[in-house]
């Protein structure tokens, strides 16, 4: 894990391969289009109203949060970290990478294969 600033940052590569918390910090219509299975949406706008979701669900374990390319998710990594939400690491490359890896995704539309907007 390396420190880009202050921020907390992994690569795709090192995430965890199971049970660990991704958060999306997207538009709806970015998410709507593509998004790893797994992951909890919760748009940049929104956090500061909902970050209680996030403490319930990783209580005991870091929070990697991802966007397109890394930075809407920094400045969320940043802003949890400070507030003492949850411990929080930055996906670095974000959704663009992950697509671009062939990491897993889905869309909401069940007949459309997610994509990354």
């Amino acid at each position: 894990m390396n420190h880009s600033g202050d921020i907390p940052t992994i690569s795709i590569d090192a995430l965890p391969s199971e049970d660990y918390v991704l958060l999306d910090v997207r538009e709806p219509d970015e998410w709507a289009a593509g998004h790893a299975p797994s992951a909890v949406h919760i748009p940049l706008g929104e956090l500061p109203a909902r970050a209680g979701e996030l403490s319930e669900l990783a209580a005991d374990r870091p929070v990697h949060v991802v966007c397109r390319t890394g930075g809407r998710s920094a400045r969320a990594t940043a802003w949890l970290n400070a507030a003492g939400v949850v411990d929080a690491v930055n996906v670095e490359g974000g959704m663009k990478t992950w697509e671009a890896m062939g990491r897993p995704m889905v869309s909401d539309r069940a007949d459309v294969p997610g994509e990354v907007l």
